[in-house]
């Protein structure tokens, strides 16, 4: 049986987004706020939370007890400057924070001392989509 680590990640992700339509609720304003302030439009991706929320997800289950504040540094980006140069700026920490209390609601996540851990549930969650992959690939 595979766990998350002997998967591509970005396979992982995409199958877990998919999965995770069924488990939790998209926030209505996701349409109309950037995802950062280092970001100048609203994300354009399709399914830009399900998407998200599997990341934050899977990040959880390989550095958990993570926090909102590093999960936001994680997911920042680098700001445009004209004059200056390019400074890095954290990801919007509502959006991280309201994605993990959906994943919370879901049983998949948990709040521990020193951030969120992963639940029993949503360790077998991820490791049921990884082996599955890694059988499609065989």
């Amino acid at each position: 049986m595979s766990n998350v680590y002997e998967v591509k990640p970005s396979e992982l992700v995409a199958a877990a987004a998919n999965a995770l339509k069924d488990k939790i609720k998209k926030k209505d304003y996701i349409n109309y706020v950037k995802s950062g302030a280092g970001k100048e439009r609203p994300p354009q991706q399709e399914g830009f939370w399900y998407t998200r929320s599997a990341s934050l997800l899977r990040q959880i289950y390989i550095n958990g007890p993570i926090g909102v504040q590093r999960l936001s540094t994680r997911y920042g980006s680098r700001k445009e400057h004209e004059v200056s140069r390019h400074h890095h700026v954290n990801a919007a920490r509502g959006i991280i924070r309201d994605m993990l209390q959906e994943l919370e609601n879901a049983k998949l996540v948990k709040s521990a001392k020193g951030g969120r851990v992963i639940t029993p549930q949503g360790k077998s969650f991820l490791d049921k989509i990884a082996s599955q992959l890694a059988q499609g690939k065989q």
